[in-house]
Parts: structure tokens; C-alpha cells; sequence
């Protein structure tokens, strides 16, 4: 008589395999989207870096020609020159922005300083 009664378990192992699946899809978002912002936050300090470091060595030549030179280099970083300041003694300060790749709209900036060579 017991294999005329259904089981009533019958394709829970399915429903259990399904949300184990949804939950490390989930995880997996979560831990790519960290990365990308530690990936977009290391990006921008570095192109922050790089372009102070040309805007100090052409600080003798003027403020305006040391920035252009950090808006090229921060350009070639894949970066936005958000702030460029020179001052007296050949220390250039500024600020860059770089915005995430992908569909994640977010920007992150970096300040970086460098003084002369």
C-alpha cells in the first residue's frame, strides 16, 4: 500500500539547489562590485599621482602650463583634472575624478601633491 500514496517531497532537493544558487550569484555581485570600486579608487590615486608628478616638474615653466600638463596625463589615466593649484614654491596640489567602468554610476576623486624635482 505505500506505493500508492504520493510523496510529498518530491523536487524540494530542486527548490533548495535553486535558492543556493540565487544566494552565491548574489555573493558573487556583491565581491565584484567591492573590486570595482577598490579597482576605481586605485586608478584615480594613481593618475592623481602621475599628474602631480608632471605638473611639479613643469612648475618652473608656470601655473597654467604645469596643469595643462597634469590634464594630459590625468587624461591619459583615464581621469578628469578636477583641481589644479601651483604654488610659490613649485608644490603642485590637485584633484582628479574617475568614474567607474561598466553600469555602476559612481566617480571617486584623489587629491595627490608633488614638489619639484
Amino acid at each position: 500500500m505505500d506505493g500508492a500514496r504520493p510523496r510529498l517531497d518530491r523536487g524540494s532537493a530542486s527548490v533548495v539547489a535553486v535558492a543556493c544558487a540565487a544566494v552565491l550569484v548574489a555573493v558573487a555581485a556583491a565581491v565584484l562590485a567591492v573590486v570595482g570600486v577598490a579597482d576605481t579608487r586605485q586608478r584615480a590615486a594613481l593618475a592623481a599621482d602621475l599628474a602631480a608628478l608632471a605638473a611639479a616638474d613643469r612648475a618652473l615653466l608656470g601655473p597654467e602650463t604645469a596643469c595643462e600638463s597634469a590634464a594630459r596625463v590625468a587624461e591619459a589615466n583615464g581621469a578628469r583634472l578636477t583641481r589644479c593649484a601651483l604654488a610659490a614654491d613649485g608644490v603642485a596640489d590637485l584633484s582628479v575624478a574617475v568614474s567607474a567602468a561598466g553600469n555602476v554610476p559612481f566617480t571617486v576623486a584623489a587629491r595627490s601633491r608633488a614638489g619639484p624635482p
